[in-house]
């Protein structure tokens, strides 16, 4: 017989590190259909509506990160101010060429509006990519050091707090576009909050530009039926792609080969790499998924995250495809802050190197994502250099050749983002070049018959044509409201069904 019990009741609200609170978890769904009734009640009411919504993200990321929630407000009351102070300089610097306060004119050059912005950014810059180093890097800074000079290298038993990496590029992108001129600073720390906060795409994206956010905010909040619709249809798609193709594939086979590759035949490995190379794309666009169809259901538009990667014929374009809230920042506020491509080839292909570089280290403080990083910045900068030696639309081979070379290297590349360690890489590298024994797939196809089954089922949804995708979300926005909750609660029912274990955290709430 049920009993109620207020302890364990309000336990839920207390921050658990063994379960952080996940969009595929009950809890999650329990949570904001309290937030979401909260928050169509205040529709009318714009700032009490913000504030209900700061708060309760707030509390989001508190059931993630605990007491490190504080971090996140630190970061929007800094950079909120940063901005203001960097968009008063450049007031003053529109006004006038320099101060004139009673410096001595020979002193004049030393304190200036467009002096006093380049710093502030610079303190914007050091608050962010500092708060990110201490916490992501400083152990592995102390363990290149000590590898460089032999000494006994230091270990800090420090907490990663989740998604550190999304909201402080986030914070940074207005920071950086105040300071360009690109956008004009805000006068509400509260809704500065709101765009930082907003719980949907906070801890793994997609990376949204305030340029794109910040309107929407006061628009009158009305939810169409398309955008009801898609809201669902992306809930869906989002949550069968992680809580059942990702998750079932790297809990029954996936871990195990990369654990141990050694134990485990050629084959299999590679099957391994083909695995991992779906669980990602399903974890990381599920996640993306549900966080675009979230704010759908409350009245707000993301960008596009991911648009079929694993049909791409180029590293070039697959990087047009995967993580392209991502793979934009890194296009506009490194590469072509390094100089892009205005200073001629060699440099264009080392900032290419150098941007991927910087790329793979924001994924992991590790040297194999360093080398996964360099390893995608000397393709690009390798295909850069076909294309201008050989001009024009490839034929349909090299297109088919370009799309198994890209799968391929793609795949190649996750070996040392997935693997524990690069001794890892070298026997799972090594049981595919010299024990790859194919005569074992007949037992493999019956061993991991259910495995095999759900990378088929998910490659080849990936695989269809972007048309019928279309198709599929007309249909689900077309449906009445009673057959949208059957076809969400089918999912979650399936869901049920297909899940061995605990829910699993996302793979990018590492980064």
């Amino acid at each position: 017989m049920f009993q109620f019990d207020p302890a364990r009741i309000l336990d839920q609200f207390l921050y658990h590190p063994e379960s952080p609170l996940l969009f595929s978890s009950g809890l999650f769904l329990f949570f904001f259909l309290g937030f979401l009734l909260v928050y169509r009640l205040l529709q009318p009411h714009d700032r009490a509506r913000i504030i209900w919504s700061i708060l309760f993200s707030v509390f989001f990321y508190y059931k993630s990160s605990g007491i490190y929630f504080l971090l996140l407000v630190a970061s929007v009351i800094i950079d909120f101010y940063i901005a203001r102070w960097i968009a008063a300089a450049g007031e003053r610097e529109s006004r006038e060429s320099v101060l004139d306060d009673g410096f001595l004119a020979e002193n004049k050059v030393f304190w200036t509006p467009k002096r006093a912005k380049t710093w502030l950014l610079v303190l914007s810059l050091v608050a962010n990519i500092g708060m990110l180093a201490y916490f992501k890097y400083t152990n592995y800074f102390f363990e290149l050091w000590a590898g460089i000079t032999g000494a006994q290298p230091l270990h800090f038993d420090l907490f990663l707090p989740v998604g550190i990496s999304f909201f402080t590029f986030q914070s940074l992108s207005y920071t950086i576009d105040v300071y360009r001129g690109n956008l004009k600073a805000l006068d509400s720390i509260w809704d500065y909050a709101f765009f930082v906060t907003f719980f949907p795409q906070m801890v793994a994206g997609p990376i949204v530009r305030a340029a794109d956010f910040l309107p929407q905010i006061h628009q009158p909040l009305h939810i169409s039926k398309e955008q009801f619709g898609r809201g669902v249809f992306l809930l869906c798609i989002g949550l069968f792609k992680k809580a059942v193709i990702s998750d079932y594939i790297s809990l029954n086979f996936v871990d195990r080969v990369f654990e141990s590759p050694a134990q485990y035949t050629g084959l299999e490995n590679l099957f391994g790499i083909y695995g991992y190379a779906l669980q990602i794309y399903c974890d990381f666009s599920g996640y993306s998924d549900m966080a675009i169809g979230i704010g759908l259901l409350l009245g707000f538009t993301f960008p596009i995250n991911f648009n079929s990667p694993y049909q791409s014929l180029s590293i070039t374009e697959f990087w047009r495809r995967w993580h392209i809230s991502l793979s934009t920042w890194l296009r506009d506020y490194l590469y072509i802050s390094l100089g892009g491509n205005r200073h001629g080839r060699a440099r264009t292909y080392l900032n290419l190197l150098l941007t991927m570089l910087l790329g793979g280290l924001w994924h992991g403080a590790a040297t194999r994502f360093i080398i996964w990083g360099g390893l995608h910045g000397v393709a690009l900068a390798l295909e850069r250099w076909w294309k201008e030696i050989f001009p024009g639309r490839p034929g349909w081979w090299r297109r088919s050749l370009g799309g198994l070379w890209t799968f391929h290297f793609v795949c190649f590349c996750w070996i040392f983002f997935r693997a524990p360690d690069l001794a890892a890489v070298q026997a799972m590298l090594g049981q595919i070049a010299y024990a790859f024994n194919p005569q074992v797939l007949p037992e493999f196809l019956a061993g991991y018959g259910a495995v095999v089954f759900w990378m088929a089922l998910g490659y080849g949804l990936h695989l269809l044509p972007a048309t019928w995708e279309q198709a599929a979300e007309r249909r689900v926005t077309g449906l009445p409201l009673p057959a949208k909750a059957v076809l969400l609660t089918l999912v979650i029912v399936l869901v049920m069904q297909v899940k061995s274990s605990d829910v699993q955290p996302f793979i990018y709430f590492q980064f």
